[in-house]
């Protein structure tokens, strides 16, 4: 990994550039005037490129970068706001004061609207396992402009770790948390936006297994949530109760642990 800036770039973004990759652990490139793929090339390496406006992430080789957008959080916020449903929110059951860990929290959309849904009474704290995906999605979540008040004080409030998800749950007490969430890559592909699909070239792929449930199941004091494709072996392998939605490729599902 190296940290560089885009092509037409200022003092601000060299500044910025050179304090990301002291606080990365990783090289500073000045441009040079080069293309992102021929840097990559020279030094065999992906990298984070600072913009004027975001950050972008770059694989190498790969001239289509993963960068922070809050993808269906905002009109699924609108709709909320006009007292429309949600799967997501008929699934997790949040209200004013509750706490959610999302333990895959990749784009934080679903966080979001969680943060949404809780308030500042309540807590939303996303774990990702990938250092720069975590570094681009925490520095999006505090600088994006929704255009909503109410969404960006959402954004702002999430709390972003970086660990890995069965590691991060065994230091928790029992019954903890309101709500554990996962949203793990599908077992089945669907053509998503091509801000999922750059997602998917540094996304952690761990399967969730039987050990992983076991911990997420201590932790909730109400439900532990399941997103999945709607062929997922996963909602009978760990007995979830699905919420099926008969023209959706994926359903939410939960295991109740207090009424």
């Amino acid at each position: 990994m190296f940290v560089t800036t885009a092509g037409r770039t200022n003092s601000f973004m060299m500044e910025s550039a050179k304090e990301i990759a002291i606080q990365l652990g990783v090289p500073y490139i000045d441009r040079r005037k080069k293309s992102i793929l021929l840097l990559q090339e020279e030094l065999n390496s992906d990298c984070i490129v600072i913009g004027k406006e975001r950050l972008e992430l770059f694989q190498n080789g790969c001239s289509t970068p993963f960068f922070f957008h809050p993808n269906s959080a905002m009109f699924r916020i609108k709709r909320l706001l006009n007292g429309e449903h949600d799967p997501f929110a008929e699934a997790a059951q949040l209200s004013k004061g509750m706490s959610l860990l999302d333990c895959t929290l990749g784009l934080a959309s679903d966080s979001i609207v969680a943060s949404f849904l809780v308030g500042k009474e309540g807590s939303v704290t996303g774990i990702e396992g990938q250092k720069y995906l975590e570094f681009i999605v925490n520095d999006g979540l505090k600088s994006w402009d929704s255009g909503l008040s109410s969404m960006n004080f959402a954004m702002k409030r999430i709390k972003v770790k970086y660990a890995k998800a069965l590691e991060y749950l065994k230091h928790l007490p029992n019954s903890s948390v309101d709500c554990v969430y996962f949203d793990p890559m599908f077992e089945e592909n669907i053509l998503e936006s091509d801000g999922i699909k750059t997602l998917g070239h540094f996304a952690l792929r761990d399967d969730l297994d039987d050990e992983v449930m076991s911990e997420a199941v201590r932790v909730a004091k109400k439900r532990v949530i399941l997103k999945d494709h709607y062929k997922s072996t996963r909602f009978v392998k760990f007995g979830f109760q699905v919420l099926r939605r008969k023209t959706a490729k994926f359903h939410f599902a939960f295991i109740e642990k207090q009424k």
